[in-house]
């Protein structure tokens, strides 16, 4: 009887953790998020935040749904990739209004001028829409056409999480111009490299195409880069900190 009792017990724990866990997967991602957000909805400033960071995470996720179609992975992935798009297109909603708002230049940059030189600089967040959905269309098709081909499928595979996997790459990029981390969210990248070491480890465990977890690690690596850079650049300045911005850095706790 104890041990019926106790089987019982150790069934309602592992669905509980398993149900934890396929939360984590699904949301766990796009928790980075929320602080940078409400930072840059607080200071209205979204100097610090790369908009190129939802441009990756947009082409991955679009990506990663295509792929599916062509190899079978778990549906919280596809859960995962939903909310993260949404996730994404939200940000770049917020950071058009706040920079169109302080920007001097009144010239409307607009999607359809095909003008490479304001690519992702656009003056409304419609233009992003467009953009978004052209790719969509676009991938969607070229992957309807040659969905038969294997070498096709698993190129699809790869480009989506080692797109995803250069996720921290405009950050740090970004980071590295204005020699300063000022404005981005240190919980933000403490997030993405828990988040991202729990998943590569979930990818592994669950045994998911070998693309994935490769660039999970890749992932990880990244995001300690950037983490070095919050280090480097506050134990050595490269340039001074205006008062604005101070006071932003001030304001991160939650």
């Amino acid at each position: 009887m104890e041990d019926e009792v106790f089987d019982q017990i150790v069934g309602v724990i592992n669905i509980l953790v398993s149900w934890i866990a396929a939360g984590a997967m699904v949301f766990g991602g796009v928790v980075p998020y929320i602080p940078q957000y409400r930072d840059i909805r607080r200071t209205q400033n979204a100097e610090g935040f790369s908009t190129y960071v939802c441009l990756v995470l947009l082409v991955a996720n679009i990506l990663r749904i295509l792929f599916r179609f062509g190899r079978y992975f778990e549906t919280l992935l596809l859960l995962q990739s939903i909310v993260m798009i949404t996730t994404m297109l939200i940000m770049l909603n917020l950071c058009t209004n706040v920079r169109m708002a302080t920007e001097l230049n009144t010239k409307r940059r607009t999607f359809i001028d095909f003008d490479w030189n304001h690519f992702w600089s656009w003056s409304h967040f419609v233009d992003y829409l467009q953009c978004v959905l052209a790719f969509t269309l676009v991938a969607a098709y070229i992957t309807y056409l040659l969905l038969d081909s294997a070498v096709f499928v698993e190129t699809l595979g790869f480009l989506a999480v080692f797109t995803e996997a250069m996720l921290g790459t405009p950050q740090l990029h970004c980071n590295y111009q204005n020699k300063s981390t000022e404005g981005m969210s240190i919980k933000m990248v403490l997030m993405w490299t828990s988040g991202d070491t729990f998943k590569t480890v979930y990818f592994l465990f669950t045994q998911a195409p070998v693309q994935f977890w490769t660039c999970g690690l890749l992932q990880v690596f990244v995001d300690l880069s950037i983490l070095f850079q919050v280090y480097y650049y506050s134990r050595y300045p490269q340039k001074p900190v205006s008062h604005t911005v101070s006071l932003a850095s001030s304001a991160k706790a939650l």
